[in-house]
């Protein structure tokens, strides 16, 4: 009785992120727990949780070792403010990020999500310029398909229709240019891909750049715009051009951050250091809302003067370097190092490449995209084509829900399945959750045809 209450209160109270309520009411679902990486819900049944409850959990559920480390800081302390008054946990934890970001990165500023970790990433990219003098540099370039979070500045410099057309009247205006997708692409050589994509950044750059402030891009990875990989030297070549134009480079490492990719950070896959760095998701193996933007001392000096010259930065949020999310996160890094996870990631890659193939073979599967444990799988009407199912048709969602009757939870982005495991999973898990999704394709796809 108790869980048909929870779920009619659910659909009673509740107003859930990122979904159609009316899709809520007609497939309900409430989690009552966790374990390792599976979740259960209401009656007892149990999922694998095969989105890392949306790219956040790393360890599992119920990891030990951060449920300890989260009661022994609870004992201490539960949160003071940050504003004018430091922490050990957020001291300590901003010592080990700074160890394990590209060097140039001397600074941490903390916040509680990915999304406001790039607002002020943004910020500080457009107050710096105003501090150094350079009162034209104002505007800012990123990718088609590009996603920051749902703020209104993230919102700003994003390129999602879907999640952004609506609010088109309360953002500012941001250069766009294109990102080097391969899948539909006419050009059939990533490598002529990734230099058009330059070339015309590098256009924009040399027309635009007095007047820019910084690039924006996702690390490696196209997270909400569909699980697209750039082309090798496509990140390092961006680099390159903000160093040429004077422009600084902001990467946003919240989805791809702490493994997600194969290595610790995206960037590190070709060598790049940005000017200015968002984490979050991962950061306290999926425990607790901390975020954090990193920048080079170059850009904290510019920020250092006396108070009556006005170069603060006024910016902050009442748990900000909150104790807790920290100890957390300092035990998330402690697991890392000490169970070895990278090495873990890279093995459990090359495990979940060769199973994939399987689903290569699927007639309506049009495109695989992996990097790390971090996975896309486009599906398509025609595959020859590449012709899309009709957006009425939902399939991605409709497989999604499939998924879930077979013991998996997942979100599509449109018709583009995520899969993006937690780095926990056993080859066993890795194995049965790659079966579900094969069938729950299978399964989808037919019975559209048949319709």
């Amino acid at each position: 009785m108790e869980k048909d209450m929870l779920i009619q209160k659910s659909k009673d109270l509740l107003w859930l992120p990122f979904t159609q309520m009316k899709d809520y009411e007609e497939d309900p679902l409430v989690i009552e727990h966790g374990e390792g990486v599976r979740l259960y819900d209401t009656e007892g049944k149990s999922y694998y949780d095969g989105y890392s409850s949306l790219w956040l959990n790393v360890h599992g559920h119920k990891k030990k070792e951060l449920d300890d480390a989260i009661k022994e800081q609870l004992g201490k302390v539960a949160h003071t403010t940050l504003l004018g008054a430091a922490n050990r946990p957020a001291i300590e934890l901003a010592e080990r990020l700074i160890d394990l970001t590209p060097a140039p990165l001397k600074r941490v500023f903390y916040s509680d999500s990915g999304a406001e970790a790039v607002e002020i990433g943004l910020k500080i990219a457009f107050q710096y310029w105003r501090n150094k003098g350079y009162q034209d540099k104002m505007k800012f370039v990123t990718v088609t398909n590009g996603y920051h979070g749902d703020t209104v500045g993230a919102i700003s410099v994003g390129a999602v229709d879907i999640f952004h057309t609506t609010y088109k009247p309360l953002m500012f205006d941001s250069y766009k240019v294109p990102f080097p997708t391969v899948y539909r692409n006419e050009l059939p050589d990533p490598v002529d891909v990734r230099d058009q994509a330059l070339a015309e950044l590098e256009t924009m750059l040399s027309e635009k750049g007095k007047e820019i402030a910084a690039v924006i891009m996702e690390g490696m990875v196209q997270g909400a715009g569909g699980m697209h990989v750039m082309p090798n030297g496509y990140l390092k070549g961006v680099e390159n051009l903000c160093k040429k134009y004077d422009v600084l480079l902001i990467v946003d490492e919240v989805a791809t951050g702490f493994g997600r990719t194969g290595k610790m950070f995206a960037v590190e896959h070709e060598e790049v250091e940005p000017d200015i760095m968002m984490v979050a998701k991962g950061i306290t193996g999926g425990y607790l809302p901390i975020a954090a933007t990193l920048t080079t001392e170059e850009i904290y000096k510019a920020f250092y003067a006396d108070y009556a010259e006005l170069k603060t930065f006024f910016h902050g949020h009442s748990y900000t370097g909150n104790q807790l999310g920290c100890a957390a996160a300092l035990a998330n890094l402690d697991i890392f190092e000490k169970e070895n996870v990278m090495e873990d990631v890279e093995r459990k890659t090359a495990f979940v490449k060769e199973k994939l193939e399987a689903l290569k073979a699927l007639p309506h599967v049009g495109d695989i995209r992996q990097l790390g444990l971090m996975v896309g799988i486009e599906l398509v009407l025609d595959k020859e084509t590449k012709q899309p199912f009709p957006w009425v048709e939902r399939i991605g969602y409709q497989t999604t829900l499939e998924m879930r009757k077979l013991g998996m939870l997942s979100r599509p982005l449109g018709d583009t399945i995520v899969f993006m495991p937690p780095y926990a999973s056993s080859y066993e898990d890795l194995d049965a959750m790659i079966s579900i999704m094969e069938q729950a394709i299978k399964e989808t796809t037919s019975k559209v045809l048949q319709t």
